[in-house]
């Protein structure tokens, strides 16, 4: 690969051993990709602290403490380096359960005075600890064209679509590697004849519930697995999707497929127009999703539904929006979660702030929910005691909690989920 002066330089050690090992996996990970040259971001979003037994035991073993624990998983190096202070903006994404609910969640308390140890270092380098897979929702909203390292499907895609910024699905090492340089391998989705449209799907229905665009991102992923699809209706989408539907739809698309980027014809930054979404270029495929194709995928995401005693409800997936707290305490209010069923929202701590302030995790709380932070039960492969059945608003969820831990899944509205932790049962059905 091609380097620039400055790039020279930190290969060469000026800046030190780890920006120098740092510099080193770039190279290896971009010759690996074709890469002709690096890509200057001065943004991420990356897992950095250590949250696990094995983590702790590794910091212990190797005696570097937690400049052991980055040396070794996010610049894959053997030796133990001193870790400077990031070079970039970088902010921290969700982890292995909610440090504030620790027995919830079957984490010990040596584990969690390990991560808090873990976090301040990550803070003490210039990581901001915002722990959620939303970081645009708190604070980290990159611009149209901005080179990105971001980690996390449901966030990468996005970056990408929604907001128009530039970033490929990295790793917990290029990440690493980019917020001690300010590089990442130009290839992907930092391209622009990557970011176009290569697969058409016309709407024959109207798409326009959060649980409407989750089916339709379900089954966009299947269909075009890791191409760009760009979404177009001739009657035009209707109601524009606001940031729960979109945060939804790509999530979907992303599990259920490799979606990285999507385009919505009229509706997100790079396709003002199908023709701009194609780039002149005539689509691979155009798809047609109508009234069969929904059912066919509601009844695909609801496979594992068995029984309908439902011992458990998650929400939060990716994190809420203020928005969706808001709406979920107004389903709630006045009702009671069912003895034998546990509902727990997951939202980033920022937000929870705000629903605190607001009296929303009072209504939850009093209802017998709880509002958690920082995880999910995907991440933290934590549920209910005795869960065997469990009710989601998130196709995501759906897609992976049941081949994560084992347990049946049923998929459906926000509604049909508060009513499935107040009832014990799940009500829900193709609407």
């Amino acid at each position: 690969m091609h380097l620039s002066n400055e790039e020279k330089a930190m290969y060469d050690g000026r800046d030190g051993p780890a920006v120098q090992k740092a510099m080193d996996l770039l190279m290896r990970y971009g010759e690996a990709l074709g890469a002709e040259r690096l890509v200057e971001t001065r943004n991420v979003c990356a897992t950095i602290t250590s949250t696990t037994p094995f983590q702790r035991d590794f910091a212990l073993a190797k005696g570097g403490g937690m400049d052991a624990v980055f040396s070794e998983f996010s610049l894959d190096s053997q030796e133990t380096v001193e870790i400077p202070k990031f070079k970039v903006f970088t902010s921290h994404l969700q982890l292995g359960f909610d440090p504030g609910q620790p027995e919830r969640m079957g984490v010990s308390e040596e584990i969690v005075q390990f991560y808090n140890r873990s976090e301040r270092h990550a803070a003490g380098l210039g990581a901001q600890i915002m722990n959620t897979c939303t970081p645009y929702q708190v604070g980290n909203i990159p611009t149209r064209g901005e080179h990105c390292a971001w980690m996390e499907s449901s966030a990468v895609v996005y970056c990408n679509s929604v907001l128009g910024a530039r970033t490929n699905t990295e790793g917990r090492e290029s990440t690493g590697a980019a917020m001690l340089t300010g590089r990442i391998p130009y290839w992907g989705y930092h391209l622009d004849e990557n970011r176009r449209a290569t697969h058409v799907v016309e709407l024959d229905i109207e798409v326009e519930s959060v649980q409407d665009w989750g089916l339709l991102g379900y089954y966009i992923g299947e269909h075009v697995q890791e191409r760009v699809p760009v979404v177009h209706s001739k009657r035009g989408i209707g109601r524009v999707p606001n940031l729960p539907r979109l945060k939804h739809f790509g999530a979907a698309a992303s599990s259920s497929g490799g979606v990285e980027m999507y385009h919505i014809a009229g509706v997100t930054p790079e396709a003002l127009t199908l023709e701009q979404a194609l780039g002149g270029k005539a689509p691979v495929e155009v798809l047609r999703y109508g009234e069969a194709e929904r059912r066919a995928t509601y009844e695909k995401i609801n496979v594992t539904g068995k029984d309908a005693e439902v011992q458990y409800v998650m929400l939060g997936c990716p994190h809420y929006t203020i928005e969706q707290i808001w709406e979920a305490a107004q389903l709630i209010e006045g009702r009671k979660v069912h003895p034998d069923c546990e509902l727990w929202i997951f939202t980033p701590r920022a937000i929870k702030s705000l629903a605190d302030r607001n009296g929303y995790t009072k209504i939850i709380e009093d209802a017998g929910g709880i509002l958690m932070t920082d995880s999910c039960s995907a991440m933290s492969r934590a549920v209910p005691k005795g869960t065997k059945t469990v009710a989601l608003d998130s196709a995501k969820q759906a897609h992976y909690l049941p081949a994560i831990l084992g347990v049946q899944a049923w998929f459906g509205s926000t509604a049909e989920c508060v009513d499935a932790a107040c009832t014990g049962r799940w009500n829900g059905g193709y609407a």
